[in-house]
């Protein structure tokens, strides 16, 4: 008779060290303790009046409306004056989002530190924080400060804010690279530009596609913000809609920016498709 092997014991789960499960205790307890002090500052026990209120009926009834193509609300919207104002912000959104990749892509090379001196990478991340940091709404006043109401103030605001931004993932990107092509190209006796044009910008162009295609349709939302303050497109009628209680009128705007932003992610994604 031959002897039946016994199976090795099945292992289990790797036991952590107890200064790591302190730690993590730590951390979510701390967080869970932050929710708790912050319950009343944050007025979360007004939750329920989203469900109660009058006020927020009435706004819901209004606002719906417009959803429903039988509604005498659909029909008396203005739908030619909300469509064009909503070309109009799409067109912020593409001006914005390609002078920003214009002023992304140098500033992410400069700023990634495996191809740039820390001399200089340094500064030009301390100045991409200083950038992002600044809120859109700040930005599009001193513009609108400099060359008065309209859209091309909300151009350049989307163009400052979304090239810190685009800056910071390039350059991120081009850390993560692969050495190998570069140091192909170098081995050639190629200079440095032509280690990054050659070695570098291939291996990152589809992911600089993709975050670029995403900040388009991010600012696509953000235009209608900013459009809020007087830098042009449909965020001006929406606030109008609302300082005079046009609920109605508030709920066919929302709709057509749901179209829109709808429509441009589809638009994205057949273009991150083909390209990536």
């Amino acid at each position: 008779m031959t002897a039946t092997a016994t199976p090795d014991a099945i292992p289990g789960p790797p036991t952590r060290p107890l200064s790591a499960r302190g730690f993590d205790l730590l951390i979510w307890g701390g967080l869970a303790i932050l929710l708790i002090v912050s319950f009343a500052p944050a007025e979360i026990y007004k939750f329920p009046q989203l469900f109660t209120s009058d006020n927020m009926q009435v706004f819901a009834r209004e606002f719906f409306s417009p959803f429903n193509p039988s509604s005498p609300d659909f029909l008396k919207a203005d739908w030619r004056l909300y469509i064009g104002k909503m070309w109009e912000t799409i067109q912020m959104a593409l001006w914005g989002t390609s002078l920003a990749i214009l002023l992304a892509i140098p500033l992410g090379l400069l700023g990634a530190r495996n191809i740039t001196p820390a001399w200089i990478q340094q500064p030009v991340r301390r100045v991409l924080d200083l950038v992002r940091s600044i809120p859109d709404l700040v930005v599009a006043l001193i513009f609108i400060t400099a060359v008065g109401l309209g859209p091309f103030a909300g151009v350049m605001a989307l163009m400052f804010n979304t090239g810190g931004v685009l800056a910071k993932l390039f350059a991120e990107a081009v850390e993560s690279i692969d050495k190998g092509p570069v140091e192909g190209v170098r081995a050639t006796g190629a200079v440095k530009l032509q280690e990054i044009v050659w070695g570098v910008i291939p291996q990152v162009a589809p992911l600089w596609v993709g975050y670029a295609l995403y900040r388009f349709e991010s600012n696509s939302r953000s235009a209608t913000v900013l459009g809020l303050i007087g830098a042009g497109g449909i965020g001006q009628v929406l606030i109008d809609s609302t300082n005079s209680f046009a609920y109605d009128q508030t709920g066919a705007i929302v709709l057509v920016i749901v179209v829109a932003v709808s429509m441009i992610d589809l638009l994205s994604q057949a273009i991150r498709t083909r390209l990536l």
